[in-house]
């Protein structure tokens, strides 16, 4: 761990689609079921713990921003993929534009890195955005910073935009927050565009949102730009470039069922999108009939789950799946034999 104020960034991550994390903010707020247990948060306790760092004595809603720990991705040499504000949402609304600007000032210097960027608030992110010239806000932030890293004499300055090492992504739970969320990812201006849909809980089809446009509703096809169906705007030719698919983890994680796995990824196949598989969860298939250490098994239908301690049977008659808690290490990652770590080029 580096920095000024205690705990604040790492070099390398447990989070298997990222390889360090960098948190110029930490702190933040739930807004839809995909916070419900979130596992910064539960961290956050963790971390406070330990004593003498900046989570010490501060509640996890209070979001504050940490200008010492801005140089960090500055100072490592070797490129690497680095997830922002693992604790934290760098679009939160107690965030200000002129922080935010310096974030991506970083990133424009950084140029040996790839940020990627997460966020459930795509809202306030478009309205960043669209709330002035921003490269030349952002670029005029790295020119004053370069004044304090002279190794960086002409980084950044000439860096297309938007950046090309910073990756845009939201994250969403069900077909609601995918079909709110992604319109607005699609709208706003990113070399990568990426969806990180954990935790998982319902099936998702990202190849009919329901789309709220001036002129009505209609349904998109986020994954693949059809020019002979007619679409255009608002979104032009955007479509989002890779998949991130993960059940929940924790004492009170839900359960993933299979086939919503199985339903991204054929989707990102069918369409050529890069499809990475994080990890089930704490549940797992019970083709084996045992409920594992925790004695439990979960009964998952697309209308909710319901706990039993013994095997249900029948419950194909439900249309449901039967699964086991065994935890997120005996559960894995494994999908139909293989793990997917599939990257945008």
């Amino acid at each position: 761990m580096h920095g000024t104020g205690g705990i604040a960034v790492s070099d390398k991550s447990g989070i298997e689609w990222t390889e360090a994390t960098w948190n110029p903010v930490t702190g933040c707020s739930k807004v839809s079921q995909g916070c419900k247990n979130c596992y910064a948060e539960r961290d956050w306790g963790r971390l406070s713990k330990i004593g003498g760092n900046v989570y010490t004595g501060r509640a996890f809603t209070d979001v504050m921003c940490h200008p010492e720990r801005l140089d960090q991705p500055l100072r490592w040499k070797k490129p690497r993929r680095i997830f922002v504000n693992s604790m934290s949402d760098l679009f939160h609304e107690s965030v200000p534009d002129s922080f935010i600007d310096k974030v991506f000032a970083v990133m424009a210097l950084a140029e040996r890195h790839t940020f990627q960027v997460l966020t459930k608030r795509p809202a306030r992110m478009l309205s960043y955005f669209l709330s002035g010239p921003k490269e030349h806000t952002v670029k005029g932030e790295a020119w004053e910073m370069l004044g304090h890293y002279p190794k960086y004499p002409n980084a950044g300055m000439k860096a297309p935009w938007p950046l090309p090492n910073v990756w845009l992504g939201v994250s969403v739970e069900d077909q609601a927050t995918a079909d709110e969320r992604i319109p607005l990812l699609l709208d706003t201006p990113s070399a990568v565009r990426w969806i990180s849909a954990e935790p998982l809980l319902e099936s998702v089809d990202l190849t009919d949102l329901t789309v709220s446009l001036p002129d009505g509703v209609a349904q998109w096809n986020a994954l693949h730009f059809d020019n002979d169906r007619g679409d255009c705007a608002p979104y032009g030719s955007a479509t989002i470039d890779w998949i991130v698919v993960g059940g929940e983890s924790g004492p009170n994680a839900r359960p993933m069922r299979p086939d919503w796995v199985r339903s991204l990824r054929d989707q990102c196949q069918a369409s050529g999108v890069p499809f990475f598989f994080k990890q089930w969860g704490e549940w797992s298939n019970a083709g084996s009939q045992r409920p594992g250490a925790s004695g439990m098994f979960a009964v998952v239908s697309d209308n909710g789950f319901w706990l039993t301690t013994n095997y249900p049977r029948p419950f194909n008659s439900f249309g449901s799946s039967v699964l086991s808690r065994i935890g997120k290490k005996a559960a894995g990652r494994m999908l139909d034999g293989r793990t997917w770590d599939e990257y945008p080029k």
